[in-house]
């Protein structure tokens, strides 16, 4: 078995028994902390579809993260006041169905990533960085601005969304509604990385022209990815929307599209297994470090400096080498 096989397996199995044992030793707050951490492993795997695959470098992902909250936050509080969401013109009510809700991020982010791509697309370098940072930026201020969903002081839901068969309000439950999600987002990424498009837009990170001889378009390429992305983003912010049973502006925020980047720095960029183990990583970090010191950002910098100098392929790229690209 492969270095980095052994590792993805190691990895899923301690994300499995670790909120097991927590469980049974009667410690909630342990299995919120493993929940975060599968929550912002899927932000990450969204991002490294347009980062790790397409070479596009966004700092606006909070956009697609703080957007799959805001539909949880907004359909929930209608349910729970029992206000219509629209009446014209149609009627449009709120609910507390995660699935719906789920599905109902994924389209929006997906169309929101979509609209975004379409234009940012159209520069590169540090040129496309900054413009998805300025989208980005623009929710963030459009919702600090909105008093109908709270403002500056975000939006409380009072009881966890539902799911058919679970109580979600089961912090273990709850877990493992999420940890299926992880597996399902990570097989959908691992056949994209596999798949002819995967392949392709692999092949465009690389040598835009030469894709482009054999008669594909790289542009449609990185949209179609940066698109997916935004998706798989949209859905770990409802997901992390519902576990705080909170949404707020901050979901929008730079430093929200900077901790999603660090994750996959950290674990890996490229490797889609890699924004599991760095989100892991940086809560760990936050979780020892901020006992210690206020201020353990510090230390995280110097952790992040360590891996860019010295293990610039992240975790795995440390633990497990070069040897293969995308597992």
């Amino acid at each position: 078995m492969p270095r980095e096989t052994l590792l993805n397996v190691l990895l899923m199995t301690a994300l499995l028994a670790f909120p097991l044992w927590a469980h049974l030793a009667d410690e909630p707050f342990l299995i919120t902390l493993t929940t975060r951490a599968v929550i912002f492993a899927i932000a990450g795997i969204g991002l490294n579809v347009a980062l790790g695959f397409g070479g596009l470098v966004s700092l606006g992902h909070a956009a697609f993260f703080g957007l799959g909250g805001y539909v949880m936050g907004i359909l929930a509080y209608h349910a729970q006041t029992y206000t219509p969401l629209m009446e014209v013109p149609f009627l449009i009510e709120g609910t507390k169905s995660m699935p719906v809700i789920w599905l109902v991020a994924i389209v929006l982010s997906a169309l929101a990533a979509l609209a975004i791509g379409a234009l940012s697309l159209r520069t590169s370098g540090v040129y496309f960085i900054m413009i998805t940072l300025a989208f980005a930026q623009m929710f963030y201020f459009f919702t600090l601005s909105w008093p109908t969903y709270g403002g500056e002081d975000g939006l409380s839901i009072y009881v966890r969304n539902s799911f058919p068969g679970l109580n979600t309000m089961d912090p273990i439950q709850f877990y493992g509604l999420c940890y299926g999600l992880l597996m399902l987002v990570l097989a959908f990424v691992w056949a994209l990385s596999r798949a002819p498009f995967g392949l392709m837009l692999g092949a465009a990170r690389q040598n835009e022209a030469r894709v482009a001889a054999v008669g594909q378009m790289p542009y449609a390429l990185y949209l179609t990815a940066f698109t997916i992305s935004g998706a798989i983003t949209g859905l770990a912010g409802a997901l992390f929307a519902d576990l705080n049973r909170f949404v707020s502006p901050t979901m929008f925020s730079w430093h929200t599209s900077g901790e999603i980047m660090i994750f996959v720095i950290l674990g890996g960029v490229g490797r889609v297994f890699g924004p599991v183990a760095g989100a892991v990583l940086f809560l760990l970090l936050e979780h020892i470090l901020g006992g210690l010191s206020p201020y353990w950002h510090i230390y995280l910098g110097a952790v992040l400096l360590g891996v860019v100098l010295f293990a610039r392929g992240g975790l795995y790229g440390l633990l497990a080498g070069r040897e293969v690209a995308h597992d």
